[in-house]
C-alpha cells in the first residue's frame, strides 16, 4: 500500500509541502486518508491528481488540519485544580509581589470555551472575595472563522453539558435553544488572531510583554511533529512569569514532561509549573 502522505509531496501540487510540513506523520496520514475516502480516491496518485487540479479540495484538506474543537470545562480535574489552588495561589503571589493584574492566555482557543470557563472561575473567585480582580484574559487562534464564533460566545445544549447548574444560572442567557455568555463576562476575554508557529514574536501583540500567570496550550501539541512541539514550549515558557502555570491536554501530558522548563505540579492532570531557572 502506497503511503497517502505522498499525495501531497508534489510540487505541481495546489498544496505544496511546505504547508504541511509541521504537521505529525501519522495525523497526517490520517487527515489525508478521510479525505481520499470522502473524494472517492482509492490511491496517493490519484488523490494527488486531484490536489493538483481541484484547489477547493487543497482548501478543504488544509481547513481539515486546522483543529477548532473545544469544550467547556475540558478536564474536571484540570479546572478543580485551578478553582481551588492554582488560580487562588497565583493571586496570592501576585497581591505579595504587587503585579497589578492576573494575567491568562488561551492559546489556540478555537470556539473559546476554554476562554469563558477560566472567566468564569475568576468571577467566581472574585464574588468568594468580595472584591473585583484584576485581570487580562487573552484568548488566540489562527483560524478567524473559530475566533468569531468564540467572540458571539452562544453554545447550543450539547456544548454546556459539563458546565455546572449554577453557572449556567449565573453567566448564561437562555435564547430559544441556545445558550449566551453574559454581556458582563464578554468584556473579560479579548480574542485574537495569532499564529504559535510565528518566530517573529514571542507573543500575542495584546499581551503586550507576556508575564502570563496562566497558559492553556491545550490539545494542540500532538499534531505537530517534534521539533515545532518543542518550539511552541518553549515559546509558551518564555511567556510565562516566574512561577506561571501551563495546562495542556491529557494526552499531552507526557510529552510536556520531558520539557526543561517545565516541572509537573499534580500528576496525573496535565498542570505545569514554570522552572525559575527557564
Amino acid at each position: 500500500m502506497t503511503n497517502p502522505n505522498s499525495a501531497i509531496r508534489n510540487p505541481q501540487s495546489a498544496i505544496g509541502e511546505s504547508a504541511i510540513s509541521q504537521y505529525d506523520e501519522g495525523f497526517l496520514q490520517k487527515a489525508i486518508t478521510q479525505r481520499m475516502a470522502a473524494t472517492g480516491m482509492n490511491t496517493a496518485a490519484a488523490y494527488r491528481q486531484r490536489l493538483a487540479e481541484d484547489g477547493v479540495e487543497a482548501e478543504v484538506l488544509l481547513a481539515s488540519l486546522k483543529i477548532t474543537y473545544s469544550e467547556f470545562f475540558r478536564n474536571p480535574l484540570t479546572f478543580a485544580l485551578l478553582e481551588q489552588l492554582i488560580l487562588p495561589s497565583r493571586l496570592e503571589a501576585n497581591g505579595t509581589t504587587g503585579q497589578a493584574e492576573l494575567r491568562v492566555w488561551s492559546a489556540g482557543c478555537a470556539a473559546g470555551q476554554e476562554a469563558w470557563s477560566i472567566a468564569i472561575l475568576l468571577e467566581d473567585l472574585a464574588q468568594a472575595c468580595g472584591r473585583p480582580i484584576p485581570s487580562r484574559i487573552i484568548a488566540t487562534d489562527i483560524s478567524e472563522a473559530a475566533l468569531a464564533f468564540a467572540r458571539q460566545g452562544v453554545y447550543d445544549t450539547a456544548a454546556v453539558q459539563n458546565v455546572r447548574l449554577k453557572h449556567l444560572q449565573k453567566y448564561f442567557i437562555i435564547k430559544g435553544d441556545a445558550y449566551a455568555i453574559i454581556p458582563a463576562l464578554k468584556n473579560r476575554v479579548d480574542f485574537s488572531t495569532y499564529d504559535l508557529l510565528d518566530v517573529h514574536s514571542a507573543s500575542p501583540a495584546t499581551g503586550i510583554y507576556g508575564d502570563f500567570d496562566l497558559v492553556f496550550c491545550s490539545n494542540l501539541l500532538f499534531y505537530y511533529r517534534m521539533d515545532i512541539r518543542q518550539q511552541i514550549l518553549d515559546k509558551v515558557c518564555r511567556a510565562l512569569a516566574p512561577g506561571g502555570f501551563l495546562v495542556t491536554g491529557e494526552a499531552e501530558r507526557d510529552l510536556v514532561a520531558k520539557h526543561d522548563g517545565l516541572r509537573a505540579v499534580a500528576p496525573p492532570a496535565p498542570i505545569f509549573q514554570k522552572r525559575k531557572q527557564f
